[in-house]
């Protein structure tokens, strides 16, 4: 496979579901010249409920909206300060499945959070990326005729609060934490940049002669 070529696009503060909505449009009116990019981004407060997501897991929301969606995974939230890459991908042009895009999203995460010498790892089961054991990044995709949309979350310098209010990912209980707390002063626009760096140069690595399918 040839290094893998992605458009990476910055929004800013954008609408969730103005831009859940274009994501949606740029998936399906893809054809097969048409660009992987990833968009770097960050929502006003908003929760999310996945496919697989149960109303027992919504506790409290308050006056955040709560926004049905279509990609996989539970409950989440998303809001000022934390970093959004959403992963607009041919799978089939990258020469992966599902499973392995998703694992290469977390190496490319704790390849990031190493580099500011925080050690996170992921869980067996239960996509994402964890310092001890707490959540520091959640993922969700959607999968449409080989190619993806939706992505991941980062939390970067934000109010976790809203965390206390659902039941993150779907479990109960379940601590989350940020980089601010874990003594890491920057933007959400340089994470953004480092982590789309990353994942670009995990999609360009050859797969050993596996298609992923």
């Amino acid at each position: 496979m040839q290094p893998h070529q992605l458009e990476v696009v910055h929004l800013g503060r954008s609408d969730y579901q103005a831009t859940w909505a274009a994501m949606r449009d740029y998936t399906h009116q893809r054809i097969a010249q048409t660009s992987d990019q990833l968009w770097i981004t960050e929502h006003p407060p908003v929760f999310t409920q996945g496919l697989n997501g149960r109303a027992l897991h919504v506790l409290d929301p308050g006056n955040i909206p709560l926004v049905q969606v279509d990609r996989g995974g539970q409950v989440t939230y998303h809001g000022p300060g934390q970093l959004i890459i959403y992963c607009l991908l041919d799978l089939n042009r990258c020469g992966l499945g599902v499973k392995r895009l998703v694992a290469k999203i977390e190496q490319s995460i704790i390849a990031l959070l190493e580099s500011y010498h925080i050690e996170a790892h992921a869980r067996a089961g239960a996509p994402g990326v964890y310092v001890d054991q707490a959540k520091i990044a959640a993922l969700g995709l959607r999968i449409r005729k080989g190619c993806c949309y939706h992505g991941l979350s980062l939390n970067v310098d934000m109010e976790l609060e809203p965390f206390s209010r659902i039941d993150p990912c779907g479990y109960p209980g379940l601590a989350v934490t940020q980089l601010r707390d874990l003594g890491v002063k920057i933007s959400v626009e340089q994470a953004g940049y480092e982590l789309a760096d990353l994942i670009k140069g995990l999609l360009s690595e050859k797969e050993s002669g596996n298609t992923g399918r």
